[in-house]
């Protein structure tokens, strides 16, 4: 994994990632998958890989935000109950190489909508979920996390604001704890299917873990560079568009 050409320039972006997608309550999964397509690592490794790292930062990014109260329990149940066992299910299923990367390309539409704050609005009028709405949505978010190899707060979060059921800082807590719910469900299916996670990517969790402390830290508190946002909108898009046409 470390040989991939061009690897210096991929662990310093590593922690830039991180931060920013720890700054919004994510743990970084469809930015890591971007990163990694664009650098050619092998397929193989970038599922477990990004999963990995997802529980990593998504844990942490969850700590500052559960410690700044806005941990929704409830909210956080409906989505999780059935997309724990589906990330699980998704996590068991070996997908082709082509159509694995176009799925990914589509999913990271969501992220880079989402740096880009076209889902960033709140709402005063507050909503609450029912259980049939977040079992549905978490169900199939779950399942595709696991399949791809991403937690899905990067589609959650879009969807808790669209639809009024939470403010952004609790979207950004549910969404923390659902990504590391789902990452561990689809890691662990992934293991179970005969999936080996490689030792290079102990080393890539502690630099990622750097960016997420901060994120987590600072986006729990008061956060909005516009810059570096528009910057990884910029860089998803390119690996959006490699995943597209290779």
């Amino acid at each position: 994994m470390l040989e991939t050409e061009n690897i210096y320039f991929f662990l310093a972006i590593l922690p830039i990632v991180s931060f920013l997608y720890a700054s919004v309550g994510h743990g970084g999964a469809s930015g890591y998958l971007a990163l990694m397509a664009l650098f050619s690592f092998a397929p193989e490794s970038m599922k477990p890989t990004a999963l990995l790292l997802n529980l990593f930062v998504a844990g942490i990014s969850f700590y500052y935000y559960y410690k700044a109260g806005y941990f929704n329990k409830k909210l956080f149940l409906y989505f999780a109950i059935a997309s724990i066992p589906l990330a699980f299910l998704g996590g068991t299923i070996e997908v082709d190489a082509s159509i694995y990367k176009k799925i990914l390309a589509v999913l990271l539409i969501f992220a880079i909508l989402k740096m880009l704050n076209v889902f960033g609005k709140e709402s005063d009028k507050i909503k609450d979920v029912k259980l049939w709405q977040g079992l549905i949505v978490g169900g199939i978010i779950g399942f595709f996390s696991g399949l791809i190899g991403i937690g899905g707060g990067i589609i959650l979060t879009p969807i808790i604001l669209l639809l009024h059921w939470g403010k952004m800082k609790e979207a950004a807590a549910v969404s923390a704890l659902f990504i590391w719910v789902n990452s561990a469900a689809g890691l662990i299916g992934q293991i179970s299917s005969g999936v080996t996670i490689e030792k290079e990517s102990f080393l890539l969790v502690a630099i990622a873990l750097v960016g997420g402390i901060l994120g987590g830290y600072y986006g729990s508190k008061k956060i909005n560079n516009k810059i570096l946002r528009y910057i990884l909108a910029f860089v998803l898009s390119i690996a959006c568009a490699k995943l597209f046409f290779t």
